[in-house]
């Protein structure tokens, strides 16, 4: 029934989608501790490093089960960069490194981390706590004032059980009683719906719930999903949600925009020709497109 709306779902909607890297490097990317080029095996006399393990982690790790524990995983790894020097050792004996395709490839994976690596930087840089602090004020200073209610519910097939529950509860019986015993939503406790705005459920149903005084019981509701009796507990005006709740959409936003700022500043300074585009309509940015 109610339809689910983030209170930062605007900072999403407002970044543009160019996240090509990651913001920040994971955790488990991390060097392990240590030496960084301690030899954690050998394959025909070549290393292979922490370091190596660290990108390994990086670039295939999430690949494995969630469930492998550390001492699994990391075995996971050194067997995969074992393999991969084999194979690579090979590849190269064979001369697969001197032919065209591969030197195509060699430069395409070049600029490709290039890239990562410098809107990477440019991510990891703009999430400073100043900028985290006045993105947070400027969206909680944007909210509109909106009203939200706390209610319990019961929901029952038929007109003439939803006028037997609100007889019940105007006679006094306990409304998260009759609730938990007679209720078909199975998705609330008590019937207790929680705190919610009025475009998070249905109109029928919102409409008469908003209507009500705190304290009230609804007449039989009518919805696609049967008849309620609405018992509203307390209104507020919504409040917006603490930053330490919000930290990582921030975070994400913050580096997303810094990386899109940063692509199209580079468009604006150079010349750009394209053969799917009219000459001169590719060269900057369409300013009146948001």
């Amino acid at each position: 029934m109610a339809r689910f709306h983030s209170p930062l779902a605007d900072f999403r909607n407002a970044a543009l989608a160019f996240s090509l890297c990651a913001a920040l490097t994971p955790a488990l990317a991390q060097t392990p501790a240590g030496n960084p080029n301690q030899a954690l095996a050998t394959v025909n006399g070549e290393n292979v490093t922490a370091k190596d393990l660290a990108q390994a982690q990086e670039d295939v790790g999430s690949t494995l089960p969630h469930q492998m524990n550390d001492a699994a995983r990391r075995k996971a790894l050194l067997d995969y960069l074992v393999d991969l020097k084999l194979v690579t050792q090979k590849a190269v004996a064979d001369k697969m490194d001197q032919t065209p395709d591969f030197a195509e490839k060699m430069a395409y994976y070049r600029e490709k981390l290039l890239m990562e690596g410098y809107l990477g930087k440019i991510a990891k840089d703009s999430v400073t706590d100043a900028a985290i602090k006045a993105t947070y004020d400027e969206a909680a200073k944007a909210q509109k004032p909106e009203e939200e209610i706390h209610a319990l519910h019961i929901l029952v097939p038929t007109e003439k059980e939803a006028e037997d529950v609100e007889k019940r509860v105007k006679a006094g019986e306990d409304f998260g009683k009759l609730a938990d015993l007679l209720s078909k939503d199975p998705g609330s406790k008590g019937g207790d719906l929680g705190w919610f705005t009025k475009d998070r459920m249905v109109p029928e149903f919102a409409a008469v719930a908003f209507a009500l005084n705190p304290g009230q019981v609804s007449q039989p509701v009518k919805t696609q999903f049967g008849w309620h009796v609405i018992k509203v507990l307390e209104k507020r005006t919504k409040p917006f949600p603490p930053l330490d709740q919000v930290r990582d959409q921030l975070d994400r936003f913050i580096a997303q925009r810094a990386q899109s700022q940063a692509i199209m500043k580079l468009r604006e300074g150079a010349k750009i020709t394209r053969a799917d585009e009219p000459a001169g309509d590719a060269a900057k940015p369409d300013a009146t497109k948001k």
